[in-house]
């Protein structure tokens, strides 16, 4: 990784980076954001997407696989994470001594120049509380820059490029990449183990997210949940503001409804707002505290809060509903940790199906293997449970593992090689009243695109 001090230099209007892993959920925006500056921006991913086509859209030149010939006339290479050293274009820029920097460094410079950096992170909930923070702030008047790790229907986008003094950003802690970031308003949603193939343990991950609180200078904000005892914990000592779903904490909600639509939002002991979510479930009306929270911290009117939460459906891929079949309701979620899990099953329960499917790809061998237990018994708790092959994403799979491991394990479930498959197995056996949840981060969401087809 090449140093932080230089890389200022080159992302300025008329030089050339190429940015390699565009497709990306963060690669994308930023790829948009640096174009929208001034510069010349390409890019490579390994297969063509709904992303890469966008960027060609844009004008953005996509090459679809790595070569070292992409790289030609690039000044300097943003990559992503998941990208190694043996990649052929970052092989080939070490070759030619052309820079190559993380993406979470290009984002760190691109935030300092906001007089507000509000950034939210936690182990689950990140993409609906960055998107609520969106909204109030579109609301109450403001022009943020936004970056968002799903789509935002009112952005049509998973990012906004403003004029106004705040950047918004989902920040993620996988491989320490939100430790390059300048945040002045840190959100800390919660603390579990995840990330295992770079993280040690849970002591490790908790180690981070106190760095990531540090960077917040005095006159800034760190704002945490209240009733998340690894993130208090985490941040033990440090100068905090408390938010969560119980009295006692600096802003919390009461007055809360059976389906957690509707509560008030209580700040320094006052009434702040009263919100009624379009979302239901537990974590979102914990997310939408988080929110108000940051919008309390920055001043910003009650009224904003209220219609700002009121216009939120949910996020691309956050319980989305995508349609009907055969009287059945089909829902789509990017949920891929156990207890992403459980807050799309428990939320699912709360609309009354007469039968849950839970339609789940798990996300990468390694945490498949290290959370394996925990998949179980959630997926257990489904009324019929259909597995699709683990979505390798950035891994190989050395471990050996397959989710008919999984299947094995809980009783009744389906297992299938291919999405196609599974479809057509689903198309024969939905029907009225039924509820089916296409569940992971990887590539299932078009079960639910080819079955209401």
């Amino acid at each position: 990784m090449d140093s932080e001090l230089n890389i200022r230099d080159y992302l300025v209007p008329g030089r050339h980076a190429h940015l390699v892993g565009i497709g990306g959920v963060s690669m994308r925006p930023l790829g948009l954001v640096l174009k929208d500056i001034g510069m010349i921006i390409t890019g490579s991913d390994m297969n063509s997407s709904v992303s890469t086509e966008e960027l060609q859209e844009k004008g953005i030149e996509v090459h679809i696989g790595h070569s070292a010939e992409h790289i030609k006339g690039a000044e300097c290479i943003i990559r992503t994470a998941a990208v190694h050293n043996d990649n052929p274009e970052i092989a080939a820029a070490r070759a030619q001594g052309i820079p190559v920097f993380e993406r979470a460094q290009a984002w760190g410079v691109i935030m300092q120049h906001y007089q507000n950096a509000i950034c939210i992170s936690g182990t689950h909930g990140k993409t609906t509380t960055t998107s609520m923070v969106t909204h109030i702030f579109l609301e109450a008047g403001k022009d943020p820059t936004v970056m968002i790790g799903g789509k935002l229907p009112i952005l049509g986008a998973g990012h906004r490029v403003g004029q106004g003094d705040d950047i918004i950003l989902e920040s993620c802690e996988y491989c320490n990449s939100f430790l390059n970031f300048f945040p002045t308003t840190a959100v800390v949603l919660n603390v579990e183990e995840d990330h295992l193939d770079f993280f040690k343990d849970l002591e490790d991950i908790k180690a981070s997210f106190r760095k990531f609180a540090e960077l917040v200078p005095e006159n800034g904000h760190i704002l945490v949940n209240g009733d998340d005892a690894n993130a208090m914990d985490a941040l033990k000592g440090l100068p905090v503001i408390t938010f969560g779903m119980h009295p006692g904490y600096d802003v919390y909600a009461e007055n809360i409804s059976d389906d957690f639509r509707s509560l008030d939002i209580i700040a320094d002991g006052k009434k702040y707002c009263h919100l009624d979510l379009k979302v239901i479930g537990s974590h979102n009306a914990c997310n939408a505290a988080a929110a108000a929270a940051v919008a309390w911290v920055h001043g910003i009117p009650a009224e904003a809060v209220e219609r700002g939460l009121a216009a939120f459906h949910g996020a691309e891929r956050r319980m989305q509903y995508k349609g009907t079949v055969n009287g059945a309701e089909i829902y789509d979620d990017y949920a891929h940790h156990p207890s992403e899990l459980q807050a799309t099953i428990n939320t699912a329960r709360l609309m009354q199906p007469k039968r849950l499917i839970v339609v789940f790809q798990p996300h990468t061998y390694s945490r498949t293997k290290a959370l394996f237990e925990e998949f179980v018994s959630v997926l257990q708790s489904a009324d019929l449970c259909v597995l699709a092959e683990i979505y390798a994403a950035r891994e190989q799979n050395t471990i050996g593992i397959s989710s008919r491991d999984l299947q094995k394990r809980i009783n009744g479930a389906v297992f299938f090689r291919t999405l196609p498959q599974i479809t057509e197995y689903l198309s024969s056996v939905v029907s009225s009243g039924d509820m089916v949840i296409t569940v992971g981060a990887g590539d299932i969401y078009q079960v639910a695109d080819m079955l209401v087809k």
